[in-house]
């Protein structure tokens, strides 16, 4: 087991860990090809393809930044404090690439909605991993809006179609990244032997 632990895949899996702070580099076009292209091994029952993500970067991220925060504001969301508005637009103006993430719904397929939104969250782990396996960082975040319909609107995500799941943010870490302990999975597992509970 220990030597299976070792191979560059596994390794790579039991060692990727959020990173919010980023900076410029982002990944160059063709790593993020590669990064994308995994999102589309993701399990996905019905092959219905429901991950959508909408790419932000650039000057856009200063534009996306101004009409988001707005909405969030005009929500009436009131943890939008002036002070937690210039935390946000000073962490999105040093990430230099945003990945918006979405759900689109098949309402006729009989594949049901939990099932199309569990297979658009493995697409995203898909591209966090990859994103870590490329020497990238990357954060999921449901800040910035995401239970605010009229910030989905802007991306042009319709709320009657698509579930938003958030944003990734990715790039270069900006400071070093220490190993986190991670949980023994035998505190997770059980096993079932065929028996059923006795009756109370």
């Amino acid at each position: 087991m220990t030597d299976a632990l070792t191979q560059p895949a596994l390794h790579a899996l039991n060692t990727r860990r959020s990173v919010k702070f980023l900076r410029a580099p982002a990944p160059k076009p063709d790593e993020q090809a590669l990064i994308l292209q995994a999102a589309m091994s993701a399990p996905d029952h019905g092959a219905l393809r429901p991950w959508r993500f909408v790419r932000i970067q650039g000057e856009a991220i200063d534009r996306f930044a101004d009409v988001a925060l707005d909405a969030v504001k005009r929500s009436g969301d009131v943890r939008m404090t002036p002070e937690k508005e210039k935390s946000v637009r000073a962490w999105m103006a040093d990430v230099p690439l945003f990945l918006a993430l979405a759900a689109k719904i098949d309402h006729n397929s009989k594949v049901c909605e939990q099932e199309q939104v569990l297979a658009a969250g493995a697409a995203v782990m898909n591209i966090l991993n990859a994103t870590h396996m490329l020497g990238y960082g990357a954060f999921w975040s449901t800040g910035l809006g995401t239970y605010v319909e009229a910030v989905q609107e802007i991306l042009g995500l319709d709320p009657l179609e698509y579930r938003f799941l958030g944003y990734l943010a990715i790039g270069t870490p900006a400071c070093a990244v220490p190993q986190h302990e991670r949980p023994d999975f035998r505190e997770f597992l059980s096993d079932w032997t065929g028996e059923t509970p006795a009756a109370g």
